[in-house]
């Protein structure tokens, strides 16, 4: 019972850290006004936040592995809360890139921190539902974002915003270190002289069709994700003419959705895998068929799909809820639970890498005509080249190979 509690505080944990990261594209139009900034200026700083997030990712990878979750997560999350609260007071743009780059570090460690839990303690075929709670939680913080940052700007300013959001966010932290995993090292225990993952040479890592598999889906899924967190609430009022509170309910109801179809991907496909033991096969099958849908996004380009663009992001990203989970779940699959950290540390940092350029690319494109047109283009081709990717590279054999490059160094004798 206690791991299911651990589980709904990461649920929470994850959904405020996006709440708060994404406040600042859900205001950007009124900031672009205040500080009189370009798109391109705008870019960076939607973008400054994954500068700090991708490159802290490996080093909190090692925290988390080193320190344990509690005492880690604890303190990142009272960081990043006050720096998301800080966003409103800044008097330039200067200090919101600052306090960005400090909110990048700090989240650093939520998505770690989960899915290490989560690996640790729980057996592979059950970790299709938990994961997807996990990924439910950061399509949910999204949504309560857009839906709850779209009131407060009609009503309150953009600056009453940062300062309600981030400083409420600090009453998750009492429950996280009453109830939160107390256990510094992962749950299999090993004594000191046991044979223990260890950092994988280079070359083999290189020859891992499941390595190239894995960098080049997380980078293009996440292209698409970062794209939509960033700018479609600018494009919502920009170019559609929507009011901040119409925008809020238009992104904000189907990324809800989103978050109950990921939990209903996650139970579904933990439910396929335990009957049919073809776990790989399962999951890449939500992957792909979830990712191809995900490419919807491309309909807003046409007459029809212009008409009705609630309906449009409806189906995107409920294809990205089916897909999305068992992404992570497949991303369990590929290291040792004692290396969890470090994996799903290196894939965040790609992740982090497409957050980065999502961001930046679009606000070079949109020009002085604010025309979102190659934007969209661009970021509704990347799921459905991800499930191609996923498809022909991720194999069970690859899988097993990818595995060994991480299997302990032979010339160290495991303990009798």
């Amino acid at each position: 019972m206690r791991r299911w509690i651990v589980v709904g505080l990461i649920f929470f944990g994850i959904l405020i850290s996006y709440v708060d990261r994404g406040n600042l594209a859900i205001a950007a139009p009124l900031i672009m006004r205040e500080f009189n900034l370009s798109p391109t200026g705008m870019g960076t700083l939607l973008s400054s936040f994954f500068w700090t997030y991708a490159v802290f990712q490996i080093p909190s990878g090692y925290l988390v592995d080193r320190f344990g979750i509690r005492a880690v997560y604890g303190a990142a999350f009272l960081v990043w809360s006050l720096a998301s609260a800080g966003v409103g007071l800044a008097q330039n743009a200067g200090q919101i890139l600052a306090l960005r780059l400090a909110l990048g570090l700090a989240e650093s460690v939520g998505p770690l921190a989960s899915i290490a839990y989560i690996k640790r303690n729980f057996e592979e075929n059950r970790q299709g539902l938990p994961t997807a709670i996990y990924v439910s939680g950061l399509t949910m913080g999204p949504a309560v974002g857009a839906l709850l940052g779209g009131a407060l700007l009609q009503w309150q300013g953009w600056r009453s915003l940062f300062l309600l959001t981030g400083l409420a966010g600090c009453l998750w932290l009492p429950f996280w270190f009453l109830f939160g995993p107390r256990d510094p090292v992962p749950a299999k225990k090993a004594s000191p002289l046991r044979e223990k993952p260890r950092m994988p040479a280079l070359a083999p890592l290189l020859r891992s069709p499941v390595f190239w598999a894995m960098t080049i889906s997380i980078f293009l899924y996440s292209y698409f994700w970062f794209f939509v967190l960033t700018w479609i609430p600018s494009y919502l009022i920009i170019s559609r003419g929507m009011s901040h509170l119409k925008m809020g309910v238009a992104l904000g109801t189907p990324l809800l959705l989103m978050s109950a179809v990921s939990l209903a991907a996650g139970a579904l496909s933990d439910l396929l895998v335990r009957r049919t033991g073809a776990t790989l096969t399962v999951r890449k099958g939500f992957i792909c068929s979830g990712f191809c849908i995900g490419s919807s996004l491309l309909l807003l380009l046409t007459p029809a799909g212009g008409g009705s663009v609630t309906g449009v992001f409806f189906l995107s990203l409920a294809g990205i809820g089916i897909g999305g989970g068992n992404f992570w779940a497949l991303a369990q699959m590929t290291a040792p639970a004692e290396a969890t950290g470090r994996v799903i540390g290196y894939l965040n940092t790609v992740a982090q890498v497409a957050g980065a350029s999502a961001p930046v690319v679009t606000g070079w494109l949109l020009g002085p005509e604010r025309n979102f047109t190659s934007g969209i283009v661009i970021a509704g081709c990347c799921p459905a080249l991800a499930a191609f990717v996923i498809l022909a590279l991720v194999r069970e054999r690859g899988l097993l190979h990818f595995e060994s490059v991480f299997a302990p160094d032979p010339r160290v004798s495991p303990c009798a």
